[in-house]
């Protein structure tokens, strides 16, 4: 791995070798937070202070260890670096840098570098501006001294003023994040309202940005496999385990009992799988409040990002799943509907999953709240007890319950018949139909497809929350 900041290298070594690089800097990496990121964070503290990232350049090189940093200079802002000088000096001496000399014949003599809030483009000024800067009437209010220092009050690590070896008409260095103060620099009879926007806020529209943030996902995919499959070999072995225990029912009324057994595991097993969702968004929160603080891109699309990635992942896991089980089970009813009504209840599970982790502040309060609602959904389902049995005062939790309709639609999917299933004690046939009306369960045809429109429904209800949270929760604050 290779960090450069500025065009010169910050750290050339392993992963795995940043946290000891930091400690030799004198930076410990806090309890919890990715060493890479805290690395980043470390430059950027750097830049923004009077040292900057020379002498992290030079601790690569050389092993000379860097200056400390005041409290005061280990803020890192959220605005983008400003883009480094053409002729930057530095004192290797005292390692610090030296701002360029001022030109006494200049006549504009404010700072250029000083942050204002209307301006968050990288679009770059130049000298055909200057015609912008005298129609707002922008005026230094300090007094110029014959003195060539640098100007203090500026934010900008690597600070320009006008000198005599930039040309004019020159493009000056400094992007639009970094210009004049309207507090310091508008004279009084200019509103600030007169300023305007130069430039979008985000650097791709929605589109480019889903295709980005889809072939990031996709590359974490394809570097830590063992995410995806160890959802996926689970499903298998429990799917070979169900086929070899329930194989071949009996028409009889264990096997009755057997199919409905098999039925409510599925929906268990489903719901369970996907509670590895809680510390993967949990372990990349840091990540995306970095991102969107800088306006990397937007929550909308890290949302709908994250969904399409999921999406041919779901299906293949209800796809194995479905085949392992169908033939040696016996199951009847259409097998595409077997196999949307599991990749429905793994989806909708997912969105919940994905909801609850960006509510709770770690993954061991995530985990115990995925199992709390795992026990009530669990409970109201309808297999302990029928949906019309449930006291009145509690049947919003039926409703509410995401195992109730993949429960109820398996169900459905194989008992909407006439077949003789099995013979009561007095040797009458039970029937499809008379097993679904014991379980209060609904046996017209529509039903089965109206499960199938809730649980997605539930699925784009729980995402929709997702991005609210994200969208409105977050204070783009690293804790």
């Amino acid at each position: 791995m290779i960090v450069l900041a500025r065009g010169q290298l910050m750290y050339q070594g392993s992963p795995q070798n940043v946290t000891l690089h930091l400690s030799r800097m004198g930076r410990k990496v806090p309890k919890g937070e990715s060493a890479i990121e805290f690395l980043i964070d470390v430059i950027q503290e750097y830049d923004q202070s009077e040292f900057g990232v020379e002498v992290v350049a030079e601790f690569a090189r050389s092993g000379r260890k860097p200056p400390q940093l005041t409290e005061e200079e280990m803020s890192v802002s959220t605005a983008a670096p400003t883009p480094p000088p053409a002729n930057r000096g530095h004192d290797w001496k005292n390692n610090r840098r030296l701002a360029l000399k001022a030109s006494e014949d200049s006549d504009y003599g404010f700072d250029r570098s000083v942050r204002s809030p209307y301006n968050n483009t990288s679009r770059s000024w130049s000298a055909s501006h200057i015609g912008i800067v005298h129609q707002l009437r922008f005026t230094p209010t300090r007094q110029r001294t014959d003195q060539k220092a640098p100007n203090p009050m500026s934010s900008s690590p690597g600070y320009y003023t006008y000198s005599s070896d930039i040309l004019p008409g020159t493009p000056t260095p400094h992007s639009s994040d970094y210009t004049v103060n309207e507090n310091d620099y508008l004279t009084p009879d200019v509103a600030p309202k007169t300023v305007q926007h130069l430039g979008p806020k985000f650097a791709n529209s929605i589109f480019p940005e889903i295709w980005i943030l889809m072939r990031r996902n996709f590359k974490n995919i394809r570097r830590t496999p063992e995410l995806f499959l160890s959802r996926l070999v689970v499903l298998t072995v429990m799917g070979v385990m169900m086929a070899t225990m329930f194989m071949n029912p009996k028409i009889s009324m264990q096997g009755i009992t057997n199919r409905l057994s098999f039925v409510i595991f599925t929906v268990c097993l489903f719901f369970f799988s996907s509670n590895d969702a809680v510390p993967a968004f949990i372990q990349e929160r840091f990540i995306f409040v970095r991102e969107t603080s800088h306006n990397a891109y937007r929550a909308s699309t890290y949302t709908i990002a994250g969904l399409i990635t999921y999406l041919p992942f779901l299906a293949l896991q209800a796809g194995v799943y479905a085949c392992i089980v169908w033939k040696a089970l016996e199951l009847r009813g259409p097998f595409y509907y077997f196999f949307i009504v599991l990749y429905a209840s793994l989806l909708s599970t997912n969105s919940f999953v994905m909801f609850v982790s960006s509510v709770v502040p770690n993954y061991i309060l995530g985990y115990a709240a995925v199992i709390a609602f795992t026990a009530l959904f669990f409970l109201f389902c309808g297999y302990f007890m029928n949906s019309h049995d449930i006291p009145v005062y509690w049947k919003w939790m039926n409703k509410v319950s995401t195992m109730t309709y993949p429960y109820e639609g398996l169900l459905m999917n194989q008992y909407q018949t006439n077949q003789t299933f099995g013979y009561d004690p007095n040797m009458k046939p039970v029937t499809g139909f008379g097993i679904l009306s014991s379980l209060e369960i609904s046996t017209v045809e529509f039903k089965k497809w109206e499960n199938v429109i809730i649980m997605i429904g539930w699925a784009a209800f729980y995402r929709l929350c997702f991005y609210i949270v994200l969208r409105f929760g977050s204070k783009n604050k690293r804790t």
